[in-house]
């Protein structure tokens, strides 16, 4: 009845590379992620948020899904990033969505606890796999917004139990990324990610991979993150295209030719960053 996930992540760890999970908003940018993503050989997550499914539908997000199980060979699952509400979270696993993150990192340790674990137990049986986020990275991801002051970095003692008392196949850690463009330059608690990395087993996830310097990504990947997320440099790079393309051809109105110089510049920064992430040919 269920189609059982192939855990990407798990699959990267410990050879010196991440998954790269690209923030999607419309089949269009799906279309340029797995196109590139197949060019490079490379295995990718699309990342959708709430805002996302509300804004295409849920039944428009499973066609373009399946309709991408069909045309694609390169490895790839459709991935819900920073869901909150269990029951939508567990109506898309039920859809067919068979990767999952479920944020309950506003709430306190015990509660985070609880309700992580009622979604792993839902997902397992179902063949779907559950990253879960201890710590709060400051920053604005669609209507979640943090401000830095309340950024809290994760625990390395409480993220070993956390992993053990939740069952969760990845873990998603606060160590000085944030969501969006960074104002200054990035400084990430890099010996607190590797005391995390000596207690827990599983594989950790980066959230703020946008703006981050590539030395800096690839340093985090050796000490081992395993999945990297990516989402402002894309919906900049989107947008960008578009208003390039309209400057050349302010006559256009074929979404079909206008999408295509908007992709043009998307699909480059996916290039950059499956190189940066050391993805291609993993695949």
């Amino acid at each position: 009845m269920y189609r059982q996930a192939r855990n990407l992540v798990l699959e990267a760890q410990g050879k010196n590379y991440a998954v790269p999970a690209f923030n999607t908003h419309n089949m269009e940018i799906a279309k340029a992620v797995l196109e590139t993503a197949e060019e490079m050989n490379s295995p990718v997550l699309l990342a959708l948020t709430p805002g996302t499914i509300k804004y295409v539908g849920e039944e428009f997000i499973v066609g373009i899904m399946e309709a991408a199980r069909k045309v694609y060979s390169v490895p790839f699952e459709f991935h819900l990033d920073h869901h909150e509400n269990v029951d939508d979270i567990k109506r898309l696993i039920d859809a067919g969505i068979r990767s999952v993150m479920i944020d309950a990192s506003h709430h306190p340790f015990e509660e985070n606890i609880r309700i992580v674990k009622e979604v792993v137990d839902y997902a397992g049986p179902r063949g779907a796999i559950v990253e879960a986020e201890l710590g709060r990275l400051s920053g604005i991801e669609d209507d979640m917004s943090v401000d830095e002051k309340d950024a809290i970095y994760t625990n390395p003692d409480q993220a070993q139990e956390f992993v053990e008392r939740t069952g969760i196949n990845s873990l998603a850690v606060a160590i000085g990324t944030a969501h969006g463009l960074y104002k200054g330059e990035p400084k990430l608690d890099l010996e607190r990610l590797n005391e995390i990395q000596k207690v827990v087993d599983i594989p950790l996830v980066l959230h703020g991979g946008s703006g981050l310097p590539d030395a800096l990504v690839q340093e985090t990947i050796r000490m081992g993150i395993c999945k990297v997320n990516v989402s402002t440099e894309l919906k900049n790079a989107f947008a960008s295209g578009l208003r390039g393309y309209f400057s050349e051809h302010p006559e256009e109105n074929d979404p079909r030719k206008y999408f295509e110089g908007a992709t043009a510049e998307l699909k480059q920064v996916v290039k950059n960053k499956i190189n940066m992430c050391h993805s291609g040919q993993k695949a």
